[in-house]
């Protein structure tokens, strides 16, 4: 039960939940009571609004129309058939309906229903004996039928017409309690004839037919199940029978909601508001982003002799990838120079393996300036390498014109590659000097790495950093040189101290915390939750802003460790 997200006994999550007077002891004899509830949406979220129970002869016990105790911000009609005029005479609430169900419920009695544990969620109430037909009637990989499908397809029978508004409770509990008197009837070998997967599939396509491009709502609604949506303001979402949108007051607002929500939905809308966002704080924050791209692909190697040879320095390290610029720095004892790569593959290659290397007759090191937004550089190259598209996938730098012919002729040591990926220069079309493989997997990718770089190669390569995706949003950002001729980059103090000097509500400080609120939510999923985070973009006739979205699959081992960062 604590699987499918059933309210339990001694759970934090359910502590102010009320218990039925239920005994722990339960027979092939007990009783079964057929449930269904409907439910309006709430600044709190869902609220109850009717209440249907049957006994397992059919007949009802209640079907009592329910007072939500907060305002109302969708009454769901279309769904639930409810509307404002309907409740205003109600004085029934919650309260009046968990003491009802804990006086007519005997304590071995036997809830049955479709999808019960939101029911239960709504009522707070916790029962632990439960019969969900969505669960005893389940598809392959935990695929959850419609009520109306299996109603057709098992009893024979039609339910929740669609040319009458919402639905019945009464007739929805019947038959759950139905379906599941069927089951025990005939077992599970009956039901295995029907083959509903192919039902289900010959019934999706021909939807298709008459909906080629089926909304994600919709998707949803065919397969029976429900989208949260989270946010401060109510859109045409809202609509929708199958969303359920909640209305928050604030950013915190919505994460605490989200946390708690999250879990319990299979398809889940968080937004985040953009208000505090003007135009020029967008602008400020591309340059800003162009900024860090910039210094993470620029490095600093020296000290030099004075008559060293500046071309040959450039040669040296062209090797690693495509050089930007090299750019002298005046302003020391001896000189150093300022190398400035076009991908942050090369940068990397240049610090990883010039640090501590004899050139030009001087020992030299070679790293980053820090600045406050190279602060944590290895750590971002650390989740850059990681990242799910990046696996498989290698740079190679020191190619030349000829590097996939030959690359095709000794196909036979590179039998898992995938894709070869060559840049070329966008005016020339001319190809440049480096690429990237995809391999099949991490182990094949490692072992080509060696071969490149062994004796018959000689050529320089590492694990690729810079996703596609990532790339395609960059290609509009033109990098602009790390430094002025014989200038030195001074962090601004601004940046510094930035949390102390500025106020709450401003742009930055909101972005940092709106940041945090995104990873505080990405750390509350639970593991194999596709995570996808979109960040829109503005367009319109004084500027172009692109947008950027990143998605990840949340592994095991992230549980308690950071994942998707912005």
């Amino acid at each position: 039960m604590k699987t499918f997200h059933f309210p339990l006994p001694g759970s934090p999550s359910y502590e102010n939940f009320i218990l039925t007077k239920y005994t722990g002891f339960i027979s092939d004899s007990s009783p079964l009571f057929g449930l269904d509830c409907e439910v309006c949406l709430t600044s709190m979220g869902k609220e109850l609004t009717r209440i249907s129970l049957v006994t397992e002869g059919g007949y009802c016990l209640i079907d009592e129309l329910v007072k939500p105790d907060l305002k109302v911000l969708d009454y769901l009609t279309s769904f639930t058939g409810i509307t404002k005029e309907i409740l205003n005479p109600v004085t029934t609430k919650l309260k009046d309906v968990q003491k009802l169900l804990r006086e007519l419920l005997p304590p071995d009695a036997v809830l049955v229903g479709h999808c019960l544990d939101l029911d239960l969620r709504v009522l707070k109430m916790i029962h632990p004996y439960v019969i969900d037909t969505s669960l005893l009637y389940v598809g392959k990989q935990g695929r959850r039928f419609k009520l109306t499908f299996l109603a057709k397809v098992i009893l024979g029978k039609d339910i929740q017409c669609p040319n009458k508004l919402g639905r019945d409770g009464i007739e929805d509990a019947r038959t759950a309690l139905e379906l599941v008197q069927y089951f025990l009837k005939y077992g599970p070998k009956k039901i295995a004839e029907f083959n509903l997967e192919a039902l289900a599939a010959n019934q999706e396509q021909g939807d298709k037919e008459g909906a080629a491009h089926m909304s994600v709502l919709k998707c949803l609604e065919s397969m029976g199940q429900k989208l949260l949506f989270l946010t401060q303001d109510i859109d045409e979402l809202s609509s929708y029978r199958n969303c359920q949108t909640i209305k928050c007051s604030s950013n915190k607002k919505v994460l605490e909601q989200a946390r708690v929500e999250v879990p319990l939905f299979p398809f889940n809308i968080v937004e985040f508001s953009f208000q505090p966002f003007p135009p020029l704080f967008a602008e400020k924050m591309k340059n800003s982003m162009k900024t860090k791209w910039t210094q993470m692909s620029t490095v600093y190697a020296g000290p030099f002799s004075k008559d060293c040879n500046v071309g040959a320095l450039k040669k040296v390290f062209s090797t690693l990838g495509p050089v930007q610029s090299i750019t002298l720095v005046l302003e020391t004892y001896r000189p150093y120079f300022s190398i400035q790569y076009e991908v942050l593959e090369a940068a990397q290659l240049a610090v990883e393996t010039m640090n501590g290397s004899l050139l030009e007759g001087s020992c030299i090191r070679v790293h980053r300036l820090v600045t406050e937004l190279t602060l944590e550089c290895d750590t971002l190259v650390r989740e850059l390498e990681q990242d799910s598209e990046n696996q498989g996938t290698i740079y190679v730098a020191g190619i030349g014109e000829t590097f996939k012919e030959h690359l095709l002729e000794q196909s036979n040591l590179f039998p898992d590659l995938e894709a070869v990926i060559l840049p070329k220069e966008v005016k020339s079309r001319k190809q440049k000097n480096y690429c990237f493989l995809k391999f099949k997997t991490v182990n094949s990718a490692q072992v080509a790495l060696e071969i490149l770089k062994g004796k018959d190669w000689k050529l320089k390569g590492r694990n690729a950093l810079t996703p596609r995706h990532l790339q395609a949003w960059l290609k509009d950002i033109h990098p602009e040189p790390a430094m002025p001729m014989g200038l030195r980059i001074v962090p601004p103090l601004l940046e510094r101290h930035i949390f102390r000097t500025l106020k709450a509500n401003h742009p930055k400080v909101v972005a940092w915390r709106w940041s945090r609120k995104i990873e505080k939510l990405y750390h509350s999923l639970s593991p194999g939750t596709f995570c996808l985070i979109l960040m829109p973009g503005t367009k319109n006739a004084f500027w172009s802003h692109p947008g950027l979205g990143l998605m990840k699959i949340k592994e095991e081992e992230e549980s308690d460790t950071p994942g998707v960062r912005v």
